[in-house]
């Protein structure tokens, strides 16, 4: 199952540079990456709704709902700043370069959520490795945009 888990995940990230691609075009075609962003916003809504009614998954109740806390409303507009940005600069910047400095940014932030243990994370304090760790990517960013 971890092997499965794995393979998932991996195909997940795989797929982030074809949808920055699919969702530029998109953006050109549209006339706007924020159409594009909105426009793929309602796919994957339709997307999830039958897969919902397919697997007969019971709603959640408004009880449940109001039990999430206010900052669990808010990844939907981080998705939506994501995407928006991966249809703007995929064109300008290059798959490399625009998931690079997207990875960049994903270490960063893990790193620090990990060491305040925020956002539902285990707490792990910044260690000199980390660090090393986020400055070798750092490294790798500059690397991939001026090579």
């Amino acid at each position: 199952m971890v092997w499965l888990s794995i393979f998932l995940v991996f195909m997940a990230g795989a797929m982030l540079p074809l949808q920055a691609g699919i969702n530029s075009q998109l953006a050109k075609a549209s006339g706007h990456a924020i159409w594009a962003s909105g426009l793929s916003f309602v796919v994957g809504t339709l997307a999830l709704l039958s897969i919902f009614l397919m697997m007969r998954l019971p709603w959640p109740g408004i009880i449940q709902l109001k039990e999430a806390p206010a900052i669990a409303w808010t990844g939907g507009l981080m998705g939506a700043f994501f995407v928006t940005c991966m249809a703007f600069f995929a064109p300008k910047l290059g798959a490399t370069t625009l998931l690079a400095l997207i990875i960049a940014g994903q270490i960063v932030m893990s790193v620090l959520l990990d060491h305040f243990g925020a956002a539902g994370y285990i707490q792990q304090e910044i260690t000199l490795p980390r660090i090393l760790g986020v400055l070798l990517i750092a490294a790798g960013v500059v690397l991939v945009k001026k090579f």
